[in-house]
C-alpha cells in the first residue's frame, strides 16, 4: 500500500465537514470517497476497498462504534474515529471496538495528516515480511529472535513482562492502545480490570528505554486512555 493516492473512505453525515476533509485530502495526494450512513459505509467497503476510513461517530442509521465492531469482524483497514465526543469514555470505547486513532472536533488538518500517516505505516507493517525480526526506533533496538532490546550500545535488562509489554508496542508502533487492550494482550482477558498493573509496569519500562523516564519521548502516555508507541523518535 502506497499512502501516495491512497483511497480514503470518509463516513459523515455533515456535508460541510465532508467538503473540508475532501479538500483537505484531495489537495495532499489523497483518493476521496464519501458515505453519509453507516450502511452506505459497508457498501463502499465491499465494492471499493479503501485503505483508510475515517469516521464520524453520529451517524443517521447507527452508531460509529457498533459500525467499527461490525468492521472488525472481517477487516482490518485503518480506521480513525473523527468526532465531537471528546469524553474519555467515549475515545476508549472506539479504540476498544477496534479504531486505530481518535480526533476530537474541531481538529487542524495537519494533525489529520499526521494521524493517517502513522495508521497507514501500520497497516503497512502488519502486512511485512514476517521473515523480518528486528524492530528500530531512534536508539533502541528489539530483537525478538534473540530476545534482546538495546539502546544505542547498551543492552537492557527487562523482566518477562516488561519485554512482553514493549514488543505488544513494538507491533503496534503509532498506534493508541488502550488500558484494557494492553491487560487483555499481557496479562490476559481476567486482568481487564487491573489498570494499576499497567501504570507499575509502564513506570519501570520506562525507566529503561527511556533517556528521561520523567519526560517520555518514545512511550508516551494518552490521558485517561492508554499508551502510544512513536514509530518516529
Amino acid at each position: 500500500m502506497s499512502e501516495l493516492g491512497a483511497v480514503i473512505l470518509v463516513v459523515e453525515d455533515e456535508p460541510q465537514m465532508r467538503k473540508f476533509i475532501r479538500a483537505s485530502l484531495t489537495s495532499h495526494g489523497y483518493r476521496v470517497l464519501e458515505a453519509e450512513r453507516a450502511s452506505e459505509a459497508v457498501m463502499m467497503l465491499t465494492s471499493h476497498n479503501p485503505e483508510m476510513v475515517l469516521l464520524d461517530l453520529g451517524l443517521p442509521d447507527g452508531d460509529g462504534i457498533d459500525l467499527t465492531k461490525q468492521l472488525r469482524e472481517w477487516s482490518r483497514v485503518p480506521i480513525i474515529v473523527l468526532s465531537a465526543r471528546g469524553r474519555e469514555d467515549d475515545k476508549v470505547a472506539a479504540l476498544d471496538a477496534g479504531a486505530d486513532d481518535y480526533l476530537t472536533k474541531p481538529f487542524g488538518v495537519n494533525e489529520l495528516l499526521a494521524r493517517m500517516r502513522v495508521a497507514l505505516r501500520h497497516a503497512q507493517s502488519r502486512g511485512a515480511d514476517p521473515s523480518v525480526q528486528t524492530f528500530e526506533f531512534g536508539e533502541l533496538k528489539i530483537d525478538l529472535v534473540r530476545r534482546e532490546v538495546f539502546r544505542g550500545e547498551e543492552e537492557l535488562h527487562l523482566t518477562p513482562t516488561e519485554y512482553k509489554l514493549l514488543v505488544l508496542f513494538a507491533q503496534n508502533a503509532g498506534k493508541v492502545l488502550t488500558h484494557r487492550q494492553i491487560l487483555k494482550e499481557v496479562w490476559g482477558p481476567a486482568y481487564a480490570a487491573q489498570t494499576h498493573y499497567v501504570r507499575v509496569h509502564m513506570a519501570e519500562l520506562r525507566k529503561k528505554v527511556e533517556v528521561d523516564p520523567s519526560h517520555p519521548k518514545l512511550l508516551v502516555t494518552e490521558p485517561g486512555v492508554g499508551y502510544r508507541l512513536r514509530d518516529r523518535v
